[in-house]
């Protein structure tokens, strides 16, 4: 769960809205810190071959079935998404990915 601004937002309501779009394969989303909000999510998806997504093409595809607060504030697009032997996606993975490529606010 990611708490944004006092606001739960749950990882997997998001995950489905976006799994419906027709160019995402996977998704997982995660927490990101945010310095005014605490967090906001970030979707990171895998494509169909040879789509293109940009944010602003996924925030404006549910039309609402999601609050906007709980609308994606980054998309990272991999090639895959990490599993483990059970074939979980490995959201600690995506974390510290995460962590080490967005600059420290402040």
């Amino acid at each position: 769960m990611i708490i944004s601004g006092g606001e739960n937002i749950y990882c997997a309501e998001l995950e489905n809205v976006i799994a419906e779009h027709p160019f995402v394969l996977e998704v997982a989303v995660i927490g990101r810190s945010d310095e005014r909000w605490g967090q906001v999510p970030v979707a990171y998806v895998t494509l169909a071959p040879d789509a293109d997504l940009l944010l602003r093409t996924l925030t404006g595809f549910p039309d609402g079935k999601l609050a906007s607060f709980k609308m994606p504030k980054g998309l990272v697009v991999v090639p895959e998404l990490p599993r483990n032997a059970g074939g979980k996606v490995i959201k600690g993975m995506l974390r510290a990915r995460d962590d080490a490529k967005t600059p420290a606010q402040g």
